[in-house]
């Protein structure tokens, strides 16, 4: 090791490090590999100030591992004194914690806060002279790779403070995973300026509390918070008041002991409790790597820079969408593997399988029943265990659509955990703050794929089970593409609660503040909002949109490649958030991949191949082409007004958009209010223009599209499909309620209708899309018209509206053709000559009048 000399004064000798210190540090650098976090440590120090480095823990092997960092990075040398500054000190570092002596000497103990007073004695004789602080935290066997032993993980880094033969163990077994973290510098002297009229003693236990508490933190964030035994978790939760008033009230009304009350709660507690082990964690990751690798062709993350550097200091909820069971598994794989401690997961009660279960709870996970409202007890215990998890800082990790989805849309939010988390942050003195991390996961094919093909279709879930978990091992020798995780903008507690509610803290203590349910929904829509934001755009996305609105899913070479051009155009010059990715490909490489994954089959002819999906691939692309539908919500809805219109005034465009937009933007979780919704619109025709997909009249009032045999027309009539099955599923809902009139069906029996009507239409039309009859779309459709009062629940609980309902309808000639409307209207279910009544408004009119 070469000697790291700092400025020397004039006419004195360069300080060397000790010859025995170089030796060591030859030979640990022989075998130790660091990873600097940031890659560029020296753009972090104030120019021409002396460095002092501040370490968690002393130990010769840290000293050496901090001195190898330093001299890779270009910093000066831990191991001679700070140049202009005439302290006792022979090293440019100290530690926070006491030092150890091998042979120990009670003379010879320091207190921790010594080298710091000595540096804040020296500056005080020195008016002019400065020294920054920086923490640099060490961490030996942070992450495996796939040269890492399965003995490596026992000697991993933890919270254990270890002695001299496990440490040179762990140097041993996991040097080469050496994490460095060097943090923002800290200017003793502007501390000092600060603190000028406080005592010196009390001035420097202050600086090492705050160093000891950054170190806290650091170590937190990167291997996870210092959790006691499972069973402590399980005591704190059970002997909390707000468990204790539920077990006295349980077994009043009961006529249980109030032993077996608090048994109860005690084995409620036991059930629902993570039981975290490092090790096992470490070990978890390091077969996943393998597992990884074997499955996919990649895993791609992006904007983690973003989480890295929000959160320390903060309790991060971790708030994916849920498209699979790999997802629970892949987002702690990621960051625990990029340098941060994976979270506590909340996973149902159907995955505690024998074997599984315990393995998933020592990773972090812990079990919920699918539903406790009719249970008040496991309720209370519940809702304590989520409470004690935020207050020890502890990350967590839940899926807020309750479920995974079915149709590759973003499901309404199920805000349960949400407000659980509300509760627990707002019952707290001293609040930890809380910042939710939306995380869009993209694939390319779903393990789960024809599953759900099947439950939308009517077959019942199949439970999980340990044998089903085994049967699907044969699904790994299939190839399933890439697999993108994109980290989506924050949402922060305390941001929200102040838009929502600006005097919050003043009722906070109440037990359910006026202002918490509209807080809790504005959070799940903005977390849903956020995901969609994130989108990752692959290219069987693309693919799955253009096939999927042809009649028979299938396209010529020529004319996919255009509309694969135009949509990729569309996405990269009107970007839909700053954290959507777009796959680089070019469409001749986005079909070739797409043959390459087996999604589209080549149909070679003499006049230009086809490209084409077929049975059952094309139902499951229905899946990926969901993935991705909102970002083609604006665009596609421009498209529909051109479908039977030649010709369109861009004032009534926008009439109809205004119409519209709150019904697709409930749907598809769109980012825009109104006025933001109609500046997309604009933005998105002078784009079509610009394409020459549309035109305009002499004086722009006027849009005019192609003749419908042009390949402007067919750019439409392929982009407006994405969100035509919309519009049918609106209509649908119309037709079946003006035909049975006012007074006459709830809202669960006009669900219940509608989900048939569309089973049967898809049935007679061969429409490849299960979700088109999902029974959750027209819940949501049907609460919109509640929302906007366009229909109202009446005293007996029935729907009633009025004649306004048919101008909704009469808007629907603007986008569906004749033929639909009639289909629908013919399918509609008829009425019980009993239930209809006088004054009963007639069906919607099927003229073909423009609105």
């Amino acid at each position: 090791m070469d000697d790291t000399t700092s400025s020397p004064q004039r006419g004195t000798e360069a300080p060397r490090v000790p010859w025995r210190l170089r030796l060591f540090g030859r030979l640990l650098e022989s075998w130790i590999r660091i990873k600097p976090d940031p890659a560029d440590p020296k753009s972090l120090l104030l120019p021409g100030v002396p460095v002092i480095y501040v370490t968690e823990r002393y130990g010769l092997s840290d000293a050496l591992i901090l001195e190898q960092a330093c001299r890779e990075a270009g910093l000066p040398s831990a191991l001679i004194p700070p140049p202009n500054l005439s302290t006792r000190r022979k090293r440019s570092y100290f530690a926070t914690s006491m030092r150890n002596s091998l042979f120990w000497n009670p003379a010879r103990r320091r207190p921790p806060t010594q080298p710091l007073a000595e540096l804040v004695a020296q500056l005080e004789l020195l008016p002019d002279a400065d020294v920054q602080l920086v923490p640099v935290s060490i961490f030996v066997g942070r992450a495996p790779n796939r040269q890492s032993g399965w003995f490596s993980v026992l000697f991993s880094e933890n919270w254990v403070v270890v002695g001299r033969f496990r440490r040179v163990l762990g140097l041993v077994l996991n040097g080469r995973d050496t994490h460095v973290q060097f943090s923002t510098p800290v200017s003793l002297r502007s501390v000092l300026v600060q603190e000028r009229d406080q005592p010196r003693e009390r001035t420097v236990r202050k600086i090492s509390r705050v160093l000891r508490a950054h170190f806290h933190r650091i170590r937190a964030a990167v291997i996870g918070p210092d959790l006691s035994h499972r069973r402590t978790v399980v005591d704190a939760v059970v002997n909390a008041e707000s468990v204790q008033e539920f077990v006295t009230t349980t077994a009043s009304k009961e006529n249980l002991t109030r032993e077996l009350a608090m048994r109860r709660a005690h084995d409620y507690a036991v059930e629902i409790a993570a039981d975290y082990s490092h090790t096992v964690v470490r070990s978890l990751s390091f077969m996943l790597s393998t597992f990884w690798n074997k499955l996919y062709d990649g895993v791609t993350m992006n904007h983690f820079d973003q989480v890295r550097a929000v959160a320390p200091g903060h309790v991060v909820i971790y708030v994916p969408c849920h498209r699979s069971h790999i997802d629970y598994l892949l987002v702690s794989w990621l960051l625990y593997t990029n340098g941060i401690v994976p979270p506590h997961i909340a996973a149902g009660v159907n995955l505690n399988l024998p074997v599984v279960g315990p393995i998933l709870r020592r990773g972090g996970a812990f079990f919920l029943r699918r539903s406790f409202k009719a249970n008040a007890l496991y309720s209370a215990v519940f809702n304590e265990y989520v409470s004690q998890l935020y207050t020890r800082g502890v990350s967590m990790e839940y899926f807020i659509e309750g479920g995974r989805s079915r149709t590759g849309r973003l499901l309404q939010p199920k805000a349960g955990m949400l407000a659980m988390t509300l509760r627990a942050f707002l019952r707290e003195s001293r609040r930890r703050p809380v910042v939710f991390q939306p995380v869009y996961i993209g694939y390319e094919k779903l393990m789960e794929g024809n599953s759900y093909i099947g439950e939308l279709s009517g077959q019942a879930k199949k439970k999980e089970s340990l044998l089903g978990l085994l049967r699907s091992v044969k699904k790994l020798r299939e190839r399933y593409g890439r697999v993108a995780v994109n980290f989506g903008e924050p949402v922060f507690l305390d941001d929200l609660l102040q838009r929502e509610a600006p005097d919050w803290r003043a009722s906070a203590h109440e037990e359910k503040p006026e202002w918490f349910g509209r807080s809790v929904d504005a959070l799940a829509e903005s977390i849903q909002i956020s995901i969609n934001r994130a989108a990752d755009v692959n290219p069987i996305n693309l693919l799955a949109v253009a096939l999927l609105a042809t009649p028979k899913h299938a396209m010529a070479e020529t004319d996919l490649i255009t509309q694969l051009d135009l949509y990729k155009s569309l996405l990269a010059e009107l970007p839909y958030g700053e954290r959507m990715t777009l796959t680089p490909m070019t469409p001749q490489q986005i079909i070739a991949y797409g043959e390459q994954m087996q999604w589209i089959r080549r149909i070679r002819h003499p006049l230009g191949d086809v490209l084409t999906s077929e049975g059952k691939q094309a139902v499951l692309l229905s899946y990926f082409r969901n993935n991705v539908l909102h970002l083609f919500a604006t665009s596609a809805w421009i498209a529909c007004c051109f479908i039977n219109n030649r010709r369109m005034a861009r004032a009534s465009l926008l009439r109809l958009s205004k119409l519209i937009y709150p019904f697709i933007q409930s749907e598809l979780f769109l980012p825009w209010d109104e006025g933001g919704f109609l500046e997309r619109i604009q933005a998105t025709v002078d784009f079509f223009m610009r394409r020459g997909v549309l035109m305009p009249d002499a004086d722009g009032r006027v849009l005019n599209r192609g003749a419908g045999q042009g390949d402007a027309a067919f750019q439409l009539r392929t982009l407006a499909h994405s969100l035509l099955q919309a519009f049918e599923r609106y209509y649908i809902t119309i037709a079946v309620l003006v035909k049975h009139g006012p007074h006459t069906i709830s809202s669960a029996e006009l669900e219940k209708l509608c989900t048939l009507t569309a089973q049967r239409l898809t049935l007679l039309h061969e429409l490849n899309a299960p979700e088109f009859f999902d029974n959750a779309l027209f819940k949501g459709f049907i609460q919109q018209l509640r929302e906007r009062r366009v229909i109202w629940t009446d005293d007996a609980g029935k729907l009633d509206f009025d004649a306004a309902l048919n101008i909704v309808a009469k808007d629907a000639k603007v986008i569906l053709s004749r033929e639909i409307r009639h289909g629908i209207l013919k399918l509609a279910p008829e009425p019980k000559a009993a239930a209809m009544g006088p004054g009963t408004p007639a069906a919607p009119a099927d003229s073909d009048k423009a609105a």
